[in-house]
């Protein structure tokens, strides 16, 4: 008689087998692999630990698990990934987004919130559109614009948008950085553009080198060849007061940044991600 598998059973020997391979986050990596194999949430997983788990649930698990030993990263298996506590569909077309990119948008909804009435922001290459949705999210008032180069990524945008009840407010654009951008002026603007060094590229972890978009992540020699597109052009499209907020790698990135931005900008300030890494650049016009 075989073994009646439990939702307990599958969570512990899953998180076991992720914790032998090295993988990180075992535990929570075997919950959302779990939880969307049995249609339900984390939770669930609690409250239903002693229910067993019938023949077409444990052979749909099995595969996800195939697939995650591979490496093929577990937001592209489910085809989902929370941000800023909000659900966004994803897929091998956008990069995943991270929690460290909540750091930048944290501090925009913080600084949009000081303004009354309505308030414009443009997030620039946009991706999946987690950076522009969680904007108009949180802050009400805000009309978002996303751009993106990539047409294939915001078809996932704009799904992105109608799933989290704001696409009445934020609008995508295909355009390379600013070029096809007329109009404005914003507030403020994003980018979580590419910043890994070309020459480190074959470096990244195997999940990311060879399942997330490299037109996403490759940033040139010495990663920052985009943004150095970008500073000049933002700086137009910005109101006065206006704010740039830019995503980078660590602090030599954000003081390489500094240096090549022009007198133009009237200050700038860095901000740590959770892990205490430099991770945003802010720079203020006007």
């Amino acid at each position: 008689m075989s073994k009646e598998w439990t939702v307990q059973d599958l969570l512990s020997w899953t998180k076991s087998h992720f914790e032998g391979l090295g993988i990180a986050e075992p535990r929570l990596e075997a919950e959302v692999l779990l939880a969307h194999a049995l249609n339900l949430d984390r939770i669930g997983l609690y409250i239903h630990h002693d229910r067993p788990a019938n023949q077409e649930e444990r052979a749909s698990f099995r595969e996800m698990i195939k697939r995650r030993v591979k490496g093929e990263p577990t937001a592209y298996i489910t085809g989902q990934k929370e941000f800023m506590s909000l659900p966004f569909q994803i897929d091998r077309r956008v990069l995943i987004p991270r929690p460290d990119t909540e750091t930048l948008v944290e501090e925009s909804i913080r600084l949009l919130r000081g303004n009354e009435g309505e308030v414009k922001v443009l997030d620039v290459g946009t991706g999946s559109g987690a950076i522009a949705i969680s904007i108009a999210k949180y802050v009400p008032q805000a009309l978002v614009y996303g751009v993106d180069i990539s047409e294939k990524a915001l078809e996932v945008a704009k799904a992105n948008a109608v799933l989290n009840g704001v696409a009445d407010r934020v609008f995508f654009y295909q355009s390379d950085l600013l070029n096809s951008v007329y109009f404005g002026p914003f507030q403020l603007i994003t980018a979580n553009l590419p910043y890994i060094p070309s020459e480190k590229m074959q470096d990244l972890p195997l999940e990311v080198r060879e399942h997330e978009p490299w037109e996403a992540l490759d940033g040139g020699p010495g990663g920052l060849t985009v943004y150095k597109r970008l500073l000049p052009s933002a700086w137009q499209h910005l109101s006065v007061p206006g704010f740039l907020l830019l995503e980078v790698g660590d602090a030599a990135q954000a003081e390489e940044l500094i240096r090549y931005a022009d007198e133009a900008w009237s200050g700038y300030y860095v901000l740590k991600d959770l892990g205490q890494r430099d991770r945003v650049l802010v720079l203020k016009k006007g």
